[in-house]
């Protein structure tokens, strides 16, 4: 055999070698996992099986795989590594700017830091007053409420108050058909343990919510997106991914789309069902802004009757993030699969302090008031955010029906990353476009939370960066 094809061989051999050690890396095989066939993966990759044994023993020798007589090889227990979910710099400051910047920069900010970035409202936005006065009357409550851990599928009261909810919007549900969890994020964390695993395909939209690509890394699927119009996710984009991908799950907001502001249209929301069928198609509906809606739009979960669709909620956005709990409402099978994981993660539900502190304000009759409140405060502090930015030469994307954001174009030559680095170097927690998209197509795109805009450090930055002076 000569040096060339010696070194063709060798080549080769570390090839196969370099796509196991890829599969591992990624979560695609873990300890235990049987490797694939000698015949078979030699065959998918055009090698000889020689190869592939030659490969497979390099890497028994190096200990990442085992051989069992007769049973093929194996993962071993020494591959298990911490996933790594962003880079990391020596300091804050070289951090890597991506989803999980934004985050510790908005959750880590001073009470008093400029937060147009974060996804809350401003604390005096919220309903103190009621919150304070259910927070008194579940101190009185008895003592299993004060004590005891939270039952399985959380408060029966909540969940049936949830449900009467959605019965006015045509869903009707059972309360067995909902499941109280720590959050809305963490809801999503439950639906991925039950209906994914490392490797499989995820649609989401670009852009989309920043923590549901942090989500997604953190469960190490395959990450896919579809570029999102003023009525929903592209059609012929979608049915094209689907077609070329299989995805297993489709992740959306359909009404006030985080970060565009944009809504679902009757249409579009049909025929998106029509294709998830075609294809066997997961989709799991974020439905946390339907409080902020001026009226109620379009939802899969009501047009699917929760077939295929699964929704989410939380009362981060319109009571209070401190009070942490969100909600499933899936098929009853599903609820069942992620009851035993929520007993497995944190021993029951949310705490029925919590739950009971959120069903009396729901209740006490000035829920409604507040939210009304809060719509047409934001619907004129929208317009005025907005006609200040376009003076800056920040465009509004569209004019959403309602909600906090405004996914918005910078000048020319501005990049957001650029920005949101400088503008933290004095304080201000800004939100750049890239940390929405999967596809990273969004540089010179910036999510603004209008309610968060009041204080004029925050334009100051602004002015100076986008190159206005006063």
């Amino acid at each position: 055999m000569t040096d060339e094809t010696n070194a063709r061989a060798s080549g080769r051999t570390a090839q196969v070698m370099a796509q196991i050690r890829s599969r591992i890396a990624s979560g695609a095989l873990t300890h235990g996992d049987r490797l694939p066939s000698i015949r078979g993966f030699a065959a998918s990759l055009g090698v000889s099986p020689s190869t592939v044994v030659e490969a497979y023993d390099r890497l028994a020798a190096e200990g990442l795989i085992r051989a069992r007589a007769g049973s093929g090889f194996f993962v071993t227990a020494n591959t298990l590594t911490p996933v790594a979910l962003s880079t990391r710099g020596e300091s804050p400051e070289l951090r890597e700017v991506d989803p999980f910047w934004v985050s510790r920069q908005s959750l880590d900010a001073d009470d008093e830091s400029p937060k147009p970035g974060c996804g809350w409202l401003p604390a005096d936005w919220m309903p103190q007053a009621a919150l304070r006065r259910a927070l008194r009357n579940v101190a009185r409550a008895e003592d299993a409420v004060l004590l005891n851990y939270g039952r399985t599928q959380g408060d029966f009261d909540l969940r049936r108050l949830l449900a009467r909810r959605a019965a006015e919007e045509g869903l009707a549900l059972d309360p067995a058909n909902i499941m109280l969890t720590g959050s809305g994020s963490q809801s999503i964390d439950l639906i991925c343990r039950l209906l994914l695993k490392p490797g499989d395909t995820v649609l989401v939209d670009d852009p989309c919510y920043f923590n549901f690509r942090a989500l997604l890394k953190a469960h190490q699927v395959q990450v896919i997106s579809v570029a999102m119009t003023p009525t929903g996710p592209d059609l012929t984009a979608f049915e094209h991914a689907l077609q070329a991908s299989a995805p297993r799950l489709y992740l959306t907001n359909s009404a006030l789309h985080n970060p565009t502001g944009a809504t679902l249209s009757p249409p579009v929301a049909h025929r998106l069902l029509k294709l998830a069928e075609a294809h066997d198609l997961l989709i799991l509906e974020d439905d946390i802004f339907t409080d902020f809606e001026p009226e109620p739009s379009v939802r899969l979960a009501a047009l699917d009757g929760l077939n295929r669709v699964i929704r989410i909620g939380s009362f981060s956005k319109t009571l209070s993030a401190s009070l942490r709990c969100g909600y499933i409402a899936a098929r009853a099978e599903w609820i069942e699969g992620l009851v035993d994981l929520q007993i497995a993660a944190q021993f029951g539900g949310p705490s029925p302090i919590v739950t009971h502190v959120i069903g009396e304000v729901l209740t006490g009759g000035s829920y409604r008031k507040h939210m009304e409140e809060v719509r047409r405060r934001l619907n004129r502090t929208r317009r005025g955010v907005s006609a200040r930015l376009t003076t800056l030469g920040i465009e509004p994307w569209l004019e959403p029906r309602g909600g906090f954001y405004l996914w918005c174009q910078l000048p020319d030559g501005t990049s957001s990353t650029a920005l949101a680095q400088a503008a933290m170097a004095e304080g201000v927690v800004l939100a750049p476009g890239n940390v929405f998209s999967a596809a990273q197509t969004a540089s010179r795109f910036m999510r603004f939370n209008v309610a968060q805009m009041a204080d004029e450090k925050r334009w100051q930055v602004l002015e100076r960066e986008c190159g206005v002076r006063r």
